[in-house]
């Protein structure tokens, strides 16, 4: 049963059509995996929160910076210093009392990947670099848990469902969409080539929408489908991508089957 201050905080998911109580009551009971609580984490994380997703892994080992608030909006000018998991923590416990955020005040390795993967039911990946995203999509793909993806660069963007699992419909994982890391140094970081402050706002909280229709079995998730964002043009372009059997992860016959060193597979040994 949900109290009264449920009632009224959830009212408008209530009495959505394909959600009512019995989806709220799901939202409340499942779990998600944010990587990240940068400029893609922060505002997929308040809505999360909001919806009232019950229970919210955070992992993120960096100290929230001057530099990040242009963006970064789950934290404040208070933050600059502290952790980026407590700072967030403390932001979607004053939002939500409902949820339990789960902090990871740690790097996303190897060693701890597929353990947090298999504890949730979603993963979101708000990281921004290569190591990191080729490892979220193995270990995903390794423990059949579906991610939503996100990425940035200066005023472009992009979201996708990789629905790791054994169903053959699954569709795409990452490294079918790119099986091999740039050359280091081609594709500049954030720090390095800038962001518009309002895009990660946009694809951050399109990835929160993927996870809620996941989480729902509402609509139809980006799988398959690789949604671009153009901020400067206001354009949504789709491109459909299929997975490739030869996939060395998610094909036919894989030969990754335990996660491996991905700086080194990145060319950052």
């Amino acid at each position: 049963m949900f109290s009264r201050e449920q009632l009224d905080r959830y009212a408008r998911h209530i009495i959505l059509p394909g959600v009512g109580a019995e989806g709220q009551r799901r939202l409340l009971e499942a779990s998600v995996l944010v990587v990240g609580a940068g400029g893609l984490g922060s505002p997929a994380l308040l809505y999360l929160a909001a919806a009232g997703v019950g229970h919210i892994h955070l992992v993120d080992d960096e100290r929230v910076k001057a530099s990040n608030l242009q963006r970064q909006v789950v934290h404040g000018l208070s933050s600059v210093g502290r952790s980026k998991t407590s700072s967030a923590a403390e932001r979607l416990a004053d939002l939500n009392p409902d949820v339990a955020v789960l902090e990871h005040d740690e790097r996303l390795t190897r060693d701890n990947a597929r353990s947090l993967v298999r504890a949730v039911d979603v993963v979101l990946d708000g990281s921004d670099n290569f190591p990191t995203r080729y490892l979220v999509n193995d270990a995903c793909v390794l423990e059949g848990t579906p991610l939503v993806y996100g990425a940035l660069s200066q005023f472009e963007g992009q979201v996708s469902v990789f629905a790791a699992g054994k169903d053959p419909d699954r569709g795409p994982c990452y490294r079918c969409l790119f099986p091999e890391p740039p050359e280091p140094g081609t594709v500049p970081s954030c720090a390095e080539a800038g962001v518009l402050g309002v895009l990660p706002g946009i694809v951050g909280s399109l990835m929160a929408n993927e996870v809620l229709k996941l989480l729902l079995e509402l609509g139809t998730p980006l799988k398959g489908t690789l949604l671009h964002v153009d901020a400067m043009g206001a354009e949504f372009r789709r491109f459909e991508l299929a997975r490739d059997p030869a996939c060395p992860v998610c094909g036919d016959h894989p030969s990754v089957t335990e996660l491996v060193d991905y700086d080194a597979f990145c060319g950052l040994a």
